[in-house]
């Protein structure tokens, strides 16, 4: 079978050769549709963050994915049914430990886990994958064309969660709602706020010159625009208006700071980007203050469970179809493989590496790789 691997700081991926893998007892094997690329593949491909498996010198790509049960083998699945598997396993030669019998696999430490495409363990890039059976969500057949944005969705389903508990001692009615990013997850985060959430006021923070289609996504969902350049996030609340939630989808480590000076008093960040490491200044005892006496939380979120994924599933559902189609930007097949990576080949090129680049059109969002049709 085909499948897409990179050897990590290699700068591109590529295709290679593998044999289909045989489903263990318990393990269903899934014949996969689409996989989405996000953020965390280009890091892996570059070499800032993941891992390959042990006694492997390369990593298959992937960890959106949805696809088609080939076999049951036994398991409570059906033949022909569409699933989305979850991230999160085991370490290699761990069969479980206390997080993941208690189904909370996002909750555990580094150490704790593998990441199917990202750290330890191949991913879902491939024509075939095997996947116990209890890590595969259902999809209808009428969504799973977009089942590579259960993933995504469901990082949101868990972060939104936690910053709700932060704040279920008293009577929290956030209206206003300020997303710091306009990457794909950024954009499908205020489309969850307008559609699924209704929040009466919803900002979308970026660094994006007019015209764009991220902005027309983020206006037409009935949103707010707000230019970095020009607003910063710690004079959003003044030129704004303070907000009861703050979404951080950036990765750049001062907004996990100036998103105390966003907030209102009772308000919460949920905080997702990773960033590299950085040292600056902040004036810690202000920021100290300004969190004990306006009673504000922050809370970091990483990876989600199968029960963000289940959430995540009837989330898309009520998305709108216009949504969806923006945001995704281009579903490619293995013949164009360079085209669902654009960044990983805009910097190979530009390193003298390759000819040319797939493309130098800046309005991408997001690709996907396809390796069967649905």
């Amino acid at each position: 079978m085909k499948a897409i691997a990179v050897r990590p700081g290699a700068g591109s991926p590529e295709v290679v050769d593998q044999p289909v893998p045989e489903p263990a007892p318990g393990e269903a094997l899934v014949r996969i549709c689409r996989v989405g690329i996000d953020g965390t593949d280009y890091e892996v491909i570059e070499g800032s963050h993941g891992g390959v498996p042990d006694g492997d010198d390369r990593l298959i790509l992937g960890h959106e994915a949805v696809g088609v049960v080939e076999d049951a083998n036994g398991t409570a699945l059906e033949h022909g049914q569409y699933v989305v598997p979850t991230v999160r396993r085991p370490p290699a030669g761990v069969e479980t430990n206390d997080y993941f019998e208690r189904g909370e696999p996002d909750m555990a430490p580094e150490g704790e886990y593998v990441e199917r495409g990202i750290v330890g363990a191949h991913g879902f890039m491939a024509e075939y994958i095997t996947s116990p059976y209890d890590c595969l969500v259902p999809i209808s057949a009428e969504l799973a064309p977009w089942g590579f944005l259960v993933e995504p969705i469901s990082i949101t389903e868990k972060a939104i969660e936690h910053a709700r508990a932060t704040r279920s001692a008293f009577d929290w009615r956030p209206e206003s709602a300020l997303v710091l990013g306009t990457g794909s997850l950024g954009l499908l985060t205020v489309a969850m706020f307008a559609e699924t959430l209704d929040y009466e006021r919803i900002y979308c923070l970026g660094r994006t010159d007019r015209p764009h289609p991220t902005i027309d996504i983020v206006e037409r969902l009935g949103a707010t625009y707000i230019d970095s350049r020009e607003t910063p996030v710690s004079e959003i609340a003044g030129a704004y208006e303070p907000m009861d939630v703050v979404y951080e989808a950036t990765g750049y480590a001062k907004h996990a700071f100036e998103s105390i000076d966003a907030l209102a008093p009772n308000g919460v960040a949920a905080l997702l980007g990773v960033p590299t490491d950085w040292s600056f200044e902040v004036d810690g005892g202000r920021l100290h203050r300004d969190l004990v006496l306006h009673n504000k939380a922050l809370v970091g979120s990483v990876n989600s469970n199968r029960r963000h994924f289940e959430r995540a599933v009837d989330t898309l559902s009520s998305l709108p179809d216009w949504v969806l189609e923006s945001v995704v930007t281009g579903v490619h097949g293995l013949e164009a493989v360079d085209r669902a990576f654009p960044e990983a080949t805009a910097r190979v090129a530009a390193a003298g590496r390759a000819s040319t680049a797939a493309s130098d059109d800046d309005t991408t969002i997001k690709t996907a790789v396809e390796f069967t049709g649905i």
